[in-house]
């Protein structure tokens, strides 16, 4: 991946060569839990996700320069009736959405500082990834570069 990645809320994704991918409850390094996700992610989800438990994790991905991330399905959950939820900061992203199939059309769209997208229902389980950043298109981070904050159920409720 060359995006810069942590984690807010009760469990983070995490990845490296002894252990793959995964949710866990701290940090890998510090192994300190991670932050809270602030109330206003979380009033988010409670408006915008047709689901009633809260996210227990929030994917903080910073993309600068010529970061990308290839097409992939978000399969690392417990739930897939828990939507994704999207929240796009900084410069705008090519961003690309697929079927359910890894050879399926795809098409493409911008996503502006401040766009949402929802993955819920057959589109769950879509393929997804971005591109291409668009440098220079938002004045929202001096560094430039964009910031994706993704909200997910990880576990099945009780």
């Amino acid at each position: 991946m060359s995006v810069r990645m942590t984690n807010a809320g009760p469990l983070g994704w995490v990845t490296d060569k002894e252990g793959g991918y995964r949710y866990q409850a701290t940090h890998p390094e510090s192994g300190r839990p991670w932050p809270d996700i602030p109330d206003s992610l979380l009033n988010l989800w409670a408006k915008l996700a047709d689901y009633p438990h809260p996210p227990e994790a929030c994917l903080i991905n910073y993309y600068g320069g010529a970061a990308k991330m290839g097409l992939h399905q978000d399969r690392d959950e417990e739930d897939f009736a828990a939507p994704v939820i999207s929240i796009s900061l900084g410069d705008t992203a090519i961003f690309r959405i697929g079927a359910t199939t890894r050879k399926g059309p795809t098409r493409k769209l911008e996503l502006r500082s401040g766009d949402v997208i929802v993955l819920e229902g057959a589109d769950r389980l879509a393929y997804h990834g971005i591109d291409r950043v668009l440098p220079e298109t938002s004045e929202l981070l001096e560094e430039g570069g964009r910031f994706n904050l993704t909200l997910r159920r990880v576990t099945k409720p009780n």
